[in-house]
């Protein structure tokens, strides 16, 4: 039986760098010929992570938003061509939309494209399915080879090479991993999201890997690029900021009063009641998370975290990184040393 690696499991191994400054890294990737991300970061298209605050915080340093299709065609062509009116130059635009793989998959996808949108993301939780393979090709018949197919979720390099031989131009890697998915526990498949990056990493396919899970802090988007993912996805970082959907609660007395707002998986019982008024299968939870004011400084954080990643193997771009990095497993107590310990003493 094979053993498989998370984020927690390794560490990298420091190098000797002449980098002097952090302005010298450029973490910067192309989603395509068309599309340059400054920033690796693309929002997760989840109804309490990306509407239109946060597609457009994100753009504004450099990365992606992926609006959640869990609403009307109209409401979600709405907040697309609302972001899209915002640009002055046609040839900057970053807009990207989700999609399902049944019912008006296809009408909304020629609806987005319509309102503005240049990357369709195809949204499911098990992408490596009969349903994927034919929406994909749906899309692309309708479409052509203008829009960027974004496809997922998948945990193996089959699943990766699948997707991208049936025309997905970047694929979502990882199932289960998620801080609000349950998908594991409910049905007992996945892989650690790291394996997931390390396996599909050996694709001789030229397609884009993007971790979409499981990441906690700038040092496992580090691990993830590391590993070869082109980008990552977050969902709880960005959850719980002024930007995300959703009001800001209250909770306390008035001296000792408490802001949080709701995070919620789309897999979970309460979403899919919302979104279609019954659920199916129950593969992730509602929660709330405390309240952390504007997006900007999580995602300034997490750019400084990742360049100074980059300089402790004295690399200057995504690209030397991935061919330069050395993991190192660690044991249990490794990890413990690895977190700030001094109020555990």
């Amino acid at each position: 039986m094979n053993k498989a690696l998370t984020y927690d499991d390794v560490l990298l191994i420091p190098q000797y760098s002449d980098i002097k400054s952090r302005q010298e890294v450029d973490i910067g990737n192309d989603l395509s010929e068309r599309i340059h991300l400054s920033l690796p970061i693309i929002s997760s298209p989840m109804d309490t992570v990306t509407e239109e605050d946060m597609a457009l915080a994100i753009y504004d340093v450099g990365g992606l938003g992926i609006i959640h299709r869990y609403n009307t065609v109209k409401e979600q062509c709405e907040i697309v061509r609302r972001i899209s009116k915002t640009f002055i130059s046609p040839h900057i635009i970053r807009i990207g939309a989700a999609v399902g793989v049944t019912g008006d998959y296809l009408k909304r996808a020629i609806e987005l494209c319509d309102a503005g949108a240049n990357v369709i993301c195809i949204d499911v939780a098990h992408g490596h399915h009969i349903l994927m393979k034919e929406a994909i090709a749906a899309i692309r018949k309708e479409l052509g080879d203008t829009i960027h197919i974004m496809a997922g979720n998948i945990a193996t390099l089959q699943g990766f090479n699948d997707l991208s031989d049936w025309g997905a131009d970047s694929v979502r890697c990882n199932i289960g991993g998620g801080s609000i998915c349950s998908t594991r526990i409910q049905t007992g498949h996945g892989l650690p999201g790291l394996q997931t990056i390390m396996d599909c990493a050996q694709s001789d396919r030229d397609t884009k890997i993007i971790a979409d899970g499981g990441i906690r802090s700038s040092g496992d988007i580090v691990k993830a690029l590391a590993a070869g993912a082109d980008f990552v996805m977050l969902g709880s970082l960005l959850g719980g900021t002024d930007e995300s959907p959703g009001r800001v609660m209250e909770t306390g007395t008035h001296w000792m009063k408490k802001k949080y707002k709701i995070y919620r998986g789309m897999a979970s019982k309460e979403a899919q009641v919302d979104w279609r008024g019954n659920y199916s299968s129950d593969e992730g939870v509602s929660t709330t998370v405390p309240y952390k004011g504007a997006v900007g400084l999580i995602l300034d954080n997490l750019c400084n975290g990742i360049k100074s990643g980059l300089s402790y193997s004295g690399c200057r771009s995504i690209k030397e990184f991935q061919s330069k990095a050395k993991f190192v497993r660690q044991t249990n107590a490794g990890l413990g040393e690895s977190k700030t310990h001094i109020l555990s003493r």
